[in-house]
């Protein structure tokens, strides 16, 4: 295999302008990045004459390989992950714990186009999905996956007619790679390959036309089994149980687990509605927090995180919000529990990125 268009070797913009074909101008971070609020990552800590001196780009920009170590990670798992590979059984085989679950239209043509955007924005260079954390691919070996997805798929922008099940068929073959080889990856390049190949699934459903192929069904059922493996290695830091602050390479990988778990979910619902069949709630993911704020998902570097988090703790003192706290009120809650819950709510939404926000327009409209 080729060598990845992201190779360090090569590499002298941030990853942001580097996937986008852009400018850069190798600040940290750099012109591009702070206008549009995004995490400006380089392998390397830029080395360009600016008003940043090398040792303060290295503090305002601290994720570089050296500073980042994902080989140590205390995570634990709080759900039962087979439920997440089983997950397509359930319109076949729905179980008495499951809960139907009804979109309304105008939810179901809302989650298809924020989708939709998602692969068409990586097919176009134009930045990676907000599901996966820029930092890593500051791990070039670990993110090799996610680096040759992003490079292949650039060839589904605009495929000539007639030409689309040829692109669709390189995608396939590097997906049937993952699949084959899952078992061989560490915890890092677990996750990658499966952010891949949701990737390339989105890919293969919106700008190939390949949802009613045979090798796309299978493939959505290698996608849950994906999910089950790099779930059960921790969704959550174990040092969330007692209410501290964890690595910043820990949270990175959590909450990007997470965030990709649900746009998962968000898929399957738009598949299910495309073979009419029921969908159901994901109730194996009760429990696990909702998407962190925007201050925390791009913060620029380890100092700026963890100044972030500690705010973060101070203002919420309990439980942190969950994402089943988005979903219908429980029977049986009084009103002052639905008072605080809205309140939960409320200061949820204070900060949240565009992820979050997507997130919450969903399960509102289909909750209420």
């Amino acid at each position: 295999m080729k060598t990845s268009r992201y190779s360090a070797s090569r590499q002298k913009s941030c990853y942001q302008c580097s996937i986008s074909k852009a400018k850069c101008d190798r600040q940290a971070p750099c012109a591009r990045c702070a206008k549009r609020g995004l995490s400006c990552v380089y392998p390397k800590a830029p080395s360009g004459s600016g008003e940043f001196s090398s040792s303060q780009a290295q503090d305002d920009n601290d994720l570089t390989e050296s500073s980042l170590n994902f080989g140590y990670l205390d995570l634990v798992c709080p759900i039962n992950v087979e439920d997440i590979s089983n997950r397509w059984l359930n319109p076949y085989i729905p179980g008495p714990e499951q809960t139907l679950k009804s979109y309304p239209v105008t939810v179901t043509k809302y989650i298809w186009s924020i989708l939709n955007s998602y692969a068409a924005s990586a097919t176009r260079g134009r930045g990676i999905p907000p599901f996966i954390h820029p930092a890593q691919l500051s791990d070039q070996k670990a993110s090799l996956p996610l680096n040759t997805c992003l490079s292949l798929i650039c060839m589904s922008e605009h495929p000539l007619p007639g030409t689309e099940s040829a692109a669709a068929l390189i995608l396939q073959r590097e997906m049937e790679s993952i699949a084959a080889t899952r078992e061989k990856y560490d915890d890092m390049a677990l996750l990658a390959a499966y952010q891949a190949y949701l990737v390339y699934a989105l890919v293969l459903f919106f700008r190939l036309n390949q949802g009613s192929s045979a090798f796309f069904r299978q493939a959505m059922m290698t996608l849950q089994e994906l999910a089950c493996s790099t779930s059960r290695r921790g969704l959550v830091c174990a040092a969330d149980r007692h209410h501290a602050r964890p690595q910043w390479e820990e949270w990175i990988v959590t909450e990007s687990k997470r965030r990709t778990l649900y746009v998962m979910y968000l898929f399957d619902s738009i598949l299910s509605s495309q073979e009419n069949l029921p969908t159901f709630l994901g109730t194996e993911l009760r429990g696990l927090p909702a998407p962190a704020n925007k201050l925390l998902w791009q913060a620029q570097g380890r100092k700026q995180w963890e100044t972030e988090y500690n705010v973060f703790l101070t203002e919420w003192t309990k439980q942190y919000l969950t994402i089943d706290e988005l979903w219908s009120m429980p029977p049986g809650l009084t009103d002052t529990d639905i008072a605080e819950r809205r309140d939960r709510v409320n200061r949820w939404l204070e900060n949240m990125d565009e992820f979050g926000t997507m997130l919450f327009a969903v399960t509102s409209c289909t909750h209420g």
